[in-house]
């Protein structure tokens, strides 16, 4: 049975714009964030403390504003294996891969996001995209290839670029079928906030249990940066910004929300440059025009 993508219409609402800016704002300044959460806190377990902290304001939120938070065993299947792919699996590989290089390249490999999501949704739900999406996908790969060559090359080859690079696409990967997963939770009509609390809740959990049986170090550094900095993620990166990502997600589709990945790079590369003390060569900054050139068609191609 094909699904078609909801909302073939051009024209986006305020509400949307507003979301896309607030997300691409939230996101754009995570992928630094982060790098200020490494060196002390095994990052398994900064991740368990930003969605602990991330789901048990949703929670909250949805008993102020009255959203049912109960699920029928069905609705907690979904949300269970969209805490797994994108909370569980797909957040730690992204610390770790900024371990290993630097934020801003995290950040501009995640723009293959809207590629995934075309291969993804095409297949979990037959959703189909015109000739110009995929062409405009493609592009954006193009585009990611080549700044993350340049990151390899000016890195000598050396395998820590390389396995960030890795550990990067493979998490873009799980995004996908986190993503999917979120499209199943909306199609078994659970609320946005209440599906973000659970999913977060049991991504927490699981990862709890994997840093308890592998044995990490539950510490904490106890200094403004590191503080603030998880604040900025439980708060500003995970509460408002998954919230706005799902709800732009239900009214345009998430081959659309997933426009954001590439809205991100630009504000995450000059945050980089500034703090980071990143430089970008000729073929970096190519890239990025291509990845956001890509972007902007993908963006105008009408789905059928």
């Amino acid at each position: 049975m094909k699904e078609a993508e909801p909302h073939d219409a051009p024209a986006w609402s305020w509400r949307d714009i507003a979301a896309l800016v607030i997300c691409t704002l939230a996101w754009g300044t995570t992928w630094y964030a982060i790098t200020l959460q490494l060196g002390v806190v095994d990052p398994v377990v900064s991740v368990v403390y930003r969605f602990a902290i991330a789901a048990a304001i949703l929670f909250l939120w949805c008993l102020v504003r009255g959203e049912p938070i109960a699920l029928r065993l069905d609705q907690h299947r979904f949300v269970f294996f969209n805490g797994f792919f994108t909370f569980a699996l797909n957040y730690p590989l992204v610390y770790w891969a900024e371990e290993r290089v630097a934020s801003a390249v995290v950040a501009v490999l995640f723009a293959a996001l809207a590629f995934g999501n075309l291969i993804g949704f095409r297949i979990a739900f037959g959703q189909r995209a015109n000739m110009l999406a995929w062409i405009a996908a493609a592009l954006g790969i193009a585009g990611v290839a080549l700044l993350s060559w340049e990151e390899v090359v000016g890195a000598g080859m050396g395998q820590q670029a390389m396995f960030g690079v890795g550990l990067t696409l493979l998490a873009v990967g799980l995004a996908v079928f986190g993503n999917i997963y979120a499209r199943r939770a909306e199609l078994a009509g659970i609320g946005v906030a209440s599906a973000t609390a659970w999913s977060m809740a049991y991504g927490t959990a699981i990862l709890a249990v994997f840093a308890v049986a592998t044995g990490r170090a539950w510490t904490y550094e106890p200094t403004w940066a590191y503080t603030l900095s998880l604040l900025h993620l439980a708060i500003v990166g995970s509460v408002i910004a998954f919230l706005l990502y799902y709800a732009l997600a239900r009214s345009r589709g998430y081959i659309a929300a997933s426009y954001i990945s590439a809205l991100t790079p630009p504000l995450a590369m000059l945050i980089s440059t500034l703090l980071e003390g990143k430089s970008w060569g000729v073929l970096a900054i190519g890239g990025v025009a291509m990845v956001l050139s890509g972007q902007v068609l993908l963006m105008r191609a009408r789905r059928t």
